[in-house]
């Protein structure tokens, strides 16, 4: 992967100002940057960021955004409940000082709290939410002209990836930067080892074995003491996300995806045309535990045969790897390890710089628009995005999923609240685990 060159310019502010046409006036603020891509932005211009989602992603990638090069600031917080936000804004302000800038009227709380930090005179967004918001917030970012760095995943079902992959046109139309946060298509041994699979150095690649299996992750329990604001069904759900479909997609679609985007890098374009697997809940039965699976086995049939074998689990005391790895006509490859061996003949390993991917990407992206480079990660995120989506849909359903059925399929309305209209009082979906052989995902 290229990267964008900073570039450094000397035009005034005034003049940036006149020549992207997006001052904005509010909450107190100056007028915006607003710094479309395809206008060069000096590097003496700040940056003004937008944070929506305080959880640890969202604090994390907003520490990110606030070390890159050039003057930035974090202007606006949003979240749906306020001890996130309290605790986030807290631990960056300690850390960061003066390029935290988020007084009381630019701290926003519940679920319209993304509408109100677009609207405060940012210039980029981090959208860091539970995924099952991300079309929609996206979308919005988009429609205001801000530039956007969002987690994955993004989207929870194909009828949010439709939504997000219509935005990002219109971002693209705008001159609008977007990244992603798969950060391995920014970290150095990925890139080396992945150019030289390009490069053919260990032949055809007919097989990949993709990996994310752990203990598990966090619950957050119906605990009035720990979670004051946590009282309606609506608000316990959007609080416990990782355990709702709608919220979180599974763990094949939040964690695994960047196991299974790796495996998609690697084959350069081929597309996937079809997979089926299984999967189910064996051991996380907890009261707090939702509707997930705690694992999840696919395979992935990509358009020249190739085979991507596709492994996640939630449970303890098991054997654990989050890894991947290719099996070519000469060769193999351990990809996360950045090591590949050719019998007789080669065994290379990554000996160069090691970098933070996580830095990184955030270094990229507010390079390009410093400088004015095209940079969209948007249509890789979705297509990765969907194949994780797809993964799930095998799994639960039991059954052969093409691309073309899982990319148009219906959205469950059992499923997915109208996320438009969301309210706290709204009644949430009733969780349902899956049954394969009975469950509909909506390609019926």
């Amino acid at each position: 992967m290229t990267r964008p060159q900073q570039q450094t310019h000397h035009a005034s502010r005034r003049d940036f100002l006149k020549t992207s046409g997006a001052a904005v006036a509010a909450a107190g603020l100056t007028a915006s940057l607003a710094v479309p891509r395809g206008v060069h932005a000096g590097a003496d211009e700040t940056i003004r960021v937008g944070l929506i989602g305080c959880g640890g992603r969202g604090t994390g990638a907003a520490s990110q955004a606030l070390s890159t090069k050039g003057p930035v600031k974090l202007v606006a917080m949003g979240d749906a409940f306020n001890y996130r936000l309290q605790s986030s804004l807290k631990r960056l302000a300690q850390t960061f000082g003066d390029r935290v800038d988020v007084p009381p009227e630019r701290q926003f709380v519940g679920l319209d709290a993304y509408k109100k930090v677009i609207d405060a005179g940012v210039d980029l967004v981090i959208l860091t939410t539970p995924p099952g918001f991300r079309p929609l917030h996206f979308e919005a970012a988009v429609k205001a002209g801000k530039h956007v760095f969002m987690e994955k995943p993004v989207a929870t079902d194909a009828a949010g990836i439709r939504r997000l992959l219509k935005a990002n046109q219109e971002a693209k139309k705008k001159n609008l930067a977007v990244g992603v946060g798969l950060q391995r298509h920014h970290q150095n041994t990925y890139l080396e080892t992945i150019k030289r699979l390009h490069d053919g150095m260990i032949g055809d690649i007919h097989t990949l074995r993709v990996y994310w299996n752990g203990a598990g992750v966090w619950t957050r329990p119906r605990d009035p003491k720990k979670y004051p604001e946590v009282k309606t069904d609506m608000q316990y759900q959007v609080n416990n996300w990782y355990y709702f479909v709608w919220l979180c997609g599974d763990h094949i679609v939040e964690q695994h995806i960047h196991n299974i985007d790796v495996g998609m890098w690697v084959k350069k374009g081929v597309p996937i045309v079809r997979c089926q697997g299984m999967g189910g809940r064996q051991v996380r039965k907890g009261p707090d535990h939702g509707e997930i699976f705690d694992h999840h086995a696919v395979e992935y049939e990509f358009a020249d045969g190739t085979r991507m074998f596709s492994y996640c689990r939630h449970i303890p005391n098991c054997w654990n790897s989050v890894s991947e790895h290719a099996q070519g006509s000469k060769g193999t490859a351990n990809i996360s390890g950045a090591r590949i061996e050719v019998p007789g003949q080669t065994k290379w390993r990554y000996r160069g710089p090691k970098n933070n991917p996580y830095q990184t990407e955030h270094d990229d992206l507010f390079a390009a628009i410093r400088s004015g480079t095209p940079y969209n990660e948007g249509d890789y995120g979705a297509m990765s995005t969907m194949a994780a989506i797809m993964g799930r849909m095998a799994t639960y359903s039991g059954k052969m999923i093409t691309w073309e059925q899982a990319l148009n399929a219906r959205r469950l309305k059992e499923h997915w609240p109208d996320i438009d209209n969301l309210t706290w009082d709204t009644s949430p979906p009733v969780p349902k685990v899956a049954i394969p052989g009975v469950t509909d995902v909506g390609i019926g």
